[in-house]
Formats: C-alpha cells, sequence, structure tokens
C-alpha cells in the first residue's frame, strides 16, 4: 500500500481553520493549495466578493507581488539566452539611469548628493540591491517619497491604470537621485519594476508578450497576466483593504476596475493577476528544478541561483526595514529564501507574499508547496495570522503523512 503524501485528517482541519475566517466574516473566501510528491489538495471557501457568488478554482486574483518571481524567472531566460548579462551595468539597456547620484541623507533634500560609486548592475534589480525601494513609513515623509508619489514611480499599493509607459517610467525614474549606494542594500520593490522594462527593451518585446511566450505558454497559465478580458472578468474577485479604525473591509477594486483594462505600465513588481492552478504551475516547474511535465523551461543553474540567498551579511546589516527580517531570512533573485526558523518554512524554504492577500512557498526539504489566495490586502508587511495558520496547517499535513 502506497503511503499518501499528505495526511488527510490535517487537511481536514486546515479546511476548517480557513473556514472559520470566511464564517467570522474577516475574509470573504479563500483558496488554498497544498502539493506534496504527486498529490496536490485544493480547497476552495466562500465567495470572490463579500455576499457575493461563490469562488470556484478558476477564480482570478490579484498576486501583487508574486509578480516578482515570475519577473525575475522571465530575467533569468534573458541572461541564459545571451540578451541580458548578469553582471553588467544596465547602462547599455536603461541609460536614463546612467550617472547616477545618491542621497546623502534619505530624508534629505533632492539637491543634496554625491556620485555613485559605481553603476547599477543587472544583478542590483534582481537582488533588490540598485539603491531605491519603497520605504516603510507615512507617505510623504521625506522629499524622495513626495517625489516618487509625485512621479507615479509606485510607492504604494498596486494601481495598474496610474503609471505611464514604460519608457516614460523610467525616463521619471532617471530624474531622481537614489536612496543609497548601489550594491550596498536591499531595498523593496523599485528593482522588479525596473527589471521588467530592462528586460522589454532586451528583447525588443512588450514584458507581457515576453511572459505570455516565455513561461505562461510553457507551463499553460492561461488566466495569468497584466488584466483580465471581457471573458474573465466574472471571474475576477472583488479586492478589499482592511479600515485601520474599524477592522472593516473597505473596497479596494471591483472585477471592473483597474485590472479590466490592459495598463500602460505593466508592472513587474505588482502587476499580475493569476489562478491557484496557474501559480501552481510555475511554482511546480521551480521545485523540479526547471522542468514541467517534462519540458525544460528554466535552466536547473538558473532556478538554484533564483532560490539562494544572494544578500551578504553586509548587505542585511545595512538594510532599513523590518528589525529581525534578515535573522531567518534572505533574497535570492526576486523572491525569498528561508535561513533559520520561519514560520513559513524549513530553511531552504523559498517563494513570495502578495500584499493583497496571496502567499506561495516552495519546502524542498518536505518537498511540499504551499500556496494560499484571498482577496483581503495585509494591514502590515507582517503576515496577518491566516497565513499562519495555513503554513502551520499545510506543513502538519505533510508531517503527518
Amino acid at each position: 500500500m502506497t503511503h499518501p503524501a499528505l495526511a488527510r485528517e490535517q487537511l481536514d482541519r486546515l479546511h476548517d481553520r480557513m473556514a472559520a475566517y470566511v464564517a467570522r466574516g474577516e475574509l470573504a473566501g479563500v483558496i488554498t493549495l497544498v502539493a506534496r510528491r504527486d498529490e496536490v489538495a485544493v480547497d476552495v471557501i466562500g465567495t470572490g466578493a463579500i455576499g457575493g457568488q461563490p469562488l470556484r478554482r478558476d477564480s482570478i486574483f490579484r498576486i501583487s507581488s508574486m509578480t516578482k518571481p515570475i519577473v525575475a524567472a522571465a530575467a533569468l531566460l534573458a541572461i541564459e539566452d545571451g540578451t541580458v548579462v548578469l553582471d553588467e551595468p544596465v547602462d547599455r539597456l536603461l541609460p536614463e539611469l546612467a550617472n547616477r547620484r545618491v542621497l546623502r541623507r534619505l530624508d534629505g533634500p533632492l539637491d543634496d548628493t554625491v556620485p555613485a560609486h559605481r553603476p547599477i548592475l543587472v544583478r542590483d534589480l534582481l537582488t533588490f540591491t540598485m539603491g531605491m525601494g519603497i520605504l516603510l513609513a507615512p507617505p510623504g515623509s521625506t522629499p524622495i517619497q513626495r517625489a516618487l508619489d509625485e512621479l507615479a514611480l509606485g510607492q504604494g499599493a498596486p494601481s495598474p491604470q496610474g503609471a505611464p509607459s514604460p519608457d516614460e517610467w523610467i525616463r521619471r525614474l532617471g530624474t531622481l537621485p537614489l536612496m543609497s549606494q548601489p550594491g550596498e542594500q536591499w531595498q523593496y520593490n523599485t528593482g522588479a519594476d525596473v527589471l521588467g522594462v530592462l528586460i522589454a527593451r532586451a528583447s525588443g518585446m512588450p514584458l507581457q508578450q515576453i511572459l505570455r511566450e516565455r513561461l505562461f505558454a510553457p507551463l499553460g497559465m492561461v488566466d495569468t497576466g497584466f488584466s483580465v478580458s471581457a471573458a474573465q472578468r466574472d471571474r475576477l474577485v472583488t479586492s478589499y483593504l482592511t479600515d485601520p479604525a474599524t477592522g472593516a473591509p473597505t473596497l479596494y477594486d471591483r472585477p471592473d476596475g483597474q485590472w479590466s483594462t490592459p495598463p500602460a505600465f505593466p508592472a513587474g513588481g505588482a502587476g499580475l493577476v493569476s489562478t491557484i492552478d496557474d501559480y501552481f504551475a510555475f511554482a511546480d516547474m521551480l521545485a523540479h528544478g526547471g522542468t514541467h511535465r517534462g519540458a525544460r523551461v528554466l535552466s536547473a543553474a538558473s532556478v538554484a541561483a533564483m532560490t539562494r540567498d544572494q544578500l551578504s551579511p553586509a548587505q542585511k546589516a545595512a538594510t532599513s526595514w523590518l528589525p529581525g527580517t534578515f535573522d531567518h531570512l534572505g533574497w535570492g533573485f526576486g523572491l525569498s529564501v528561508v535561513t533559520g526558523r520561519d514560520d513559513s518554512g524549513a530553511p531552504g524554504s523559498y517563494g513570495w507574499d502578495g500584499g493583497l492577500g496571496t502567499v506561495w512557498r516552495n519546502d524542498p526539504a518536505r518537498e511540499l508547496t504551499t500556496i494560499l489566495l484571498t482577496q483581503h490586502a495585509w494591514r502590515s508587511p507582517s503576515a496577518p495570522p491566516v497565513c499562519r495558520d495555513f503554513w502551520a496547517g499545510a506543513q502538519a499535513a505533510a508531517q503527518g503523512a
């Protein structure tokens, strides 16, 4: 008799935990996927909108920052092709970012700068060490934040209809100084948006076309993109924020909202929508060393580099993010890597989260893939209780089998 890869009793307990969030009204709906070896368990609970129709397995979610690993994989394909070089300056493809200046002080005036010690490298975009990123501070707290907001350069929640075309976006970014020296420290998000512009220029194709041809089509990701078509719209869930004063959900985006038409700027940092099965195809490809159903999509060497901690101790020490973040995490290419004790997985696990309510991890030690999709945004950069409960339940299902 073949021993099951997942424990049914633990999966039932996980269902009960997730269903309780829906029953209490904390979530409209939730889809979970727990996969180990050849077993894949998908659970669909609740509705696609508060008081709306039941969720479907093929419901479409805004995956926000879970876009980043996909764009990183596309960049690694460009590196494999030789159209991009990992350790080359970005200047060849992004001359707007040549000859950078750097703020003397993060809270200082925009004209108080020094020359960059070196150019920004393609590697810096993948590792988020280019010298620019989102600041964990109230909006408008510093001159650089105000300038980024005024130029629509992605300091807040995803807003696909608010950004200009890629050429204009990178031109605007090039008018600002960097927050820190290239290669000095990890700073969140902006590197992924810049990376999307770079690989589009390298290929001579829009980012959405690159992703479709190199990743989505080979992986069968038919519902993943930067917007939904009219035929898909009834499957796009409603997205919610949480009122900080009352804790009540507030509307962020409807199915006919910002993702209902193609954006001018396909944001490599947070722009994609996807389904549970589409994202699993991507995650499973990485788990199998770059192959999907026996076909090579990404080289094993690229997968190994992508999923290995690429940050030095000095880069981690210089980073100003959540205190203690890099005590147990590192950063590969476009995703996090667990390096110590962490709720999301054993050391060596990798993946990333979407601030609009989604998480993904591959845990090689347990041969485990976990994906959680909700339509309720996180209230802080720290994972909410539903994520921690999901990870605990999924790991119990793997351990109990």
